[in-house]
């Protein structure tokens, strides 16, 4: 039985994306042993040849390339979280990378359809991912999303509407404060995360 990638790309385009997302992965610098061991997952798993991309929602294929950005008003010091509806948690916006699409390219348009603003690259990783996670979803369709994570910067002012459909609310914490969260309501990473960006800050 022949198995058919869910880009239906052609041969050639197929293993240009998986080089390049490899390409991306491997610019990665684990934080901890955990992100060094999902990354060494993300990367069998796009060399293996199965499906990158969902195609169906949920849970189609189970495993699939997500987008994350957080973004970050570099000067105050503090992050935005989403209040997604589905997840029932506080998230980064984001979303499902598309068949062909890079995943910055993914960025560029979540950022203007859940935020309405543009996605400006931060000074701590620019348009390159800098942090990687594996994460099964919650709730019903679950399934395991590889979720490049992207800093952008923008003023806390500058976000004045959000895609309401997807989020009930938004709101800008220090990274202090997102660490004081309970992690229980928070994507499960973002601790790690913050600790990553808090260092990355410091050493800037």
């Amino acid at each position: 039985m022949s198995t058919v990638n869910a880009t239906d790309a052609p041969d050639g385009v197929d293993q240009l994306l998986r080089a390049r997302l490899t390409s991306l992965l491997e610019g990665v610098r684990p934080w901890d042993e955990q992100e060094h061991a999902h990354l060494a997952e993300a990367v069998d798993w796009i060399t293996g040849g199965a499906p990158l991309y969902r195609v169906r929602k949920p849970d189609v294929p189970p495993v699939h390339l997500v987008s994350y950005f957080v973004v970050l008003d570099e000067k105050r010091g503090e992050l935005l979280l989403v209040a997604h509806r589905k997840a029932g948690l506080w998230l980064p916006s984001g979303g499902h990378v598309e068949p062909m699409e890079d995943p910055w390219d993914t960025v560029v348009r979540e950022c203007r359809e859940e935020l309405c603003i543009e996605a400006v690259p931060s000074a701590v990783a620019g348009c390159e991912p800098f942090f990687l996670t594996v994460t099964q979803t919650r709730g019903p369709g679950r399934h395991t999303d590889v979720s490049l994570w992207y800093v952008l910067e923008a003023e806390v002012g500058s976000v004045v509407a959000f895609d309401e459909d997807e989020f009930s609310a938004i709101k800008w914490l220090s990274l202090s404060q997102v660490l004081a969260e309970p992690e229980d309501t928070l994507d499960p990473h973002m601790h790690r995360f913050t600790r990553k960006l808090m260092a990355a800050c410091d050493r800037s």
